[in-house]
């Protein structure tokens, strides 16, 4: 069963009979959305990167993205890039694929921002959102469905945290503006 989330809202990741996860997928999907023309509508095509910051203590220590595809340690790995979304249906445009038991000890916090590269706003995107899906059944566990565009050009999605001996995502949904990930980070420390 899968939790539509809202902002702010948290919940813990452990699967429906109570056993702890192993590994879990943060997928991200989003469309262009339709522009009304002379000649009809149309659409242009968005690229948005996927972004994992991983963080010890409130400092930031390794980031996966589209130009370094697997953290240092080799437990969170991005898919690869998606340079138009759009697939639709509910289907991850791009991933991050995370090893909760491979993650270090001393990582407390995974942040997981999307930015457009481009400079193309979220005026110009529809149906973004991200999910969490259980990586060893492909069991959706979560969702998170943005609300409206705006005049931002990235977004703090959502962060997962440990939680005593667990982990829990925290739906973060707070726009920003930047290309990349390190423009972002001003708007990411608050979340810590």
């Amino acid at each position: 069963m899968t939790v539509n989330m809202t902002k702010g809202q948290a919940i813990s990741l452990q699967k429906n009979d109570g056993g702890t996860l192993t590994a879990v997928r943060m997928g991200l999907g989003w469309q262009a959305a339709q522009r009304r023309g002379l000649f009809g509508s149309r659409t242009k095509e968005i690229d948005l990167d996927a972004s994992a910051v991983l963080f010890a203590d409130k400092q930031p220590v390794d980031v996966v993205f589209f130009r370094h595809l697997v953290s240092d340690d080799g437990s969170v790995r991005h898919t690869g890039d998606n340079l138009v979304g759009g697939v639709g249906q509910g289907g991850d445009d791009e991933a991050i694929l995370v090893d909760l038991q491979r993650v270090p000890v001393h990582i407390d916090q995974i942040v997981f921002t999307v930015n457009s590269f481009t400079g193309q706003t979220f005026q110009e995107v529809q149906n973004a959102f991200c999910r969490i899906v259980d990586e060893t059944n492909g069991q959706e566990m979560a969702r998170y469905t943005l609300d409206g565009g705006g005049q931002y050009t990235a977004q703090i999605m959502a962060k997962v945290h440990r939680v005593g001996a667990g982990w829990s995502m925290t739906a973060l949904g707070t726009p920003a503006n930047g290309r990349t990930f390190q423009d972002l980070m001003p708007s990411v420390l608050p979340h810590l």
